[in-house]
């Protein structure tokens, strides 16, 4: 017994339907648990980012000041400019991150209000 043939378009028909049962099979899962980890790491990234130009300015201005001998103006100056950097490295990050969840189709939500302990009062 020979097997009946198909057509061509039955056969890319069915080629088609297994290719696509084969990635979804094969993409990768992702979890809330996941999620929950890369907004976590990119929060401790932003932080990092926020004392790390802190701490560069203080340890430029205390350099400033002990090869000027400016004391405390370099260290105040350090400490500004770093605290600068901090606040601009900040919020460049948040704002690839924004664009990234734009471009992903993810809006963001904001929380509602709640003054409920206003009201006890």
């Amino acid at each position: 017994m020979s097997t009946p043939t198909e057509s061509r378009e039955e056969a890319i028909e069915r080629l088609t339907r297994r290719a696509t049962e084969l990635e979804a099979a094969t993409a990768p899962k992702t979890s809330e648990h996941l999620a929950a980890e890369a907004v976590t790491s990119q929060a401790y990234k932003i932080i990092a980012e926020l004392l790390g130009g802190v701490f560069l300015g203080l340890g430029l201005g205390f350099g400033a000041d002990r090869l000027f001998g400016t004391n405390p103006w370099g260290l105040i100056g350090g400490v500004l400019l770093g605290f600068a950097l901090s606040i601009y490295m900040a919020r460049r990050t948040a704002n690839r991150l924004m664009a990234q969840a734009k471009a992903s189709g993810l809006e963001p939500q904001s929380v509602p209000f709640d003054d409920e302990e206003d009201e006890d009062r």
